[in-house]
């Protein structure tokens, strides 16, 4: 069986993700970058409210290696709190995780 290069590479990541990794796709190659802190992400307003409030409950893998549009960022956030328990955010908070997610992990 011969395994492409981003199915290796996802599985390779598999393997960081225990460890606080994420898988940040650039163009067709991957490339792991490590998330333990909100200075590991790129710098922008939001940036500590997005790393706070989505690494209480997972990996920040699961953030930055999304390509996602505002719309769904929104949709994401709404089916977290209506199916996985997370508190409902206020406007001033659910805006600023939007407009950082939209900013730097938008669909490209």
């Amino acid at each position: 069986m011969i395994l492409s290069k981003r199915l290796l590479a996802v599985l390779a990541a598999g393997l960081l993700f225990g460890a606080g990794g994420s898988l940040v796709f650039e163009a067709d190659r991957a490339v792991a970058a490590i998330v333990n802190s909100p200075e590991d992400m790129p710098e922008g307003e939001g940036r500590d409210t997005v790393f706070y409030m989505c690494s209480a409950c997972h990996s920040m893998a699961i953030v930055t290696q999304q390509g996602l549009s505002r719309k769904r960022w929104a949709d994401v956030l709404d089916w977290m709190v209506e199916e996985q328990g997370m508190a409902e955010l206020d406007d001033v908070t659910r805006n600023e995780i939007l407009d950082y997610l939209a900013a730097h992990y938008d669909e490209e």
